[in-house]
């Protein structure tokens, strides 16, 4: 299995735009984004950096998304 791409905020903001999510609160370095069926992820804003492995797969368990439909999203 191939490593699981990384993203920057802003393409993980645009995957989940796409996916229905909207902003909801961005306090300092995180966002909050909410779906309306009641899904909630937090993810951090740092400008430059790409975010972890770890943390994009902790996102994708909290959004009900799989890795291939991350990367055919991104």
């Amino acid at each position: 299995m191939s490593r699981l791409p990384l993203c920057t905020f802003r393409q993980m903001a645009r995957i989940l735009r796409q996916l229905g999510f909207q902003l909801v609160r961005h306090e300092g370095s995180h966002a909050v984004w909410v779906h309306a069926d009641g899904r909630i992820t937090v993810v951090p804003d740092h400008p430059g950096e790409a975010l972890g492995r770890g943390l994009i797969r902790r996102i994708l368990r909290e959004i009900d998304l799989t890795i291939e439909e991350y990367i055919r999203l991104r």
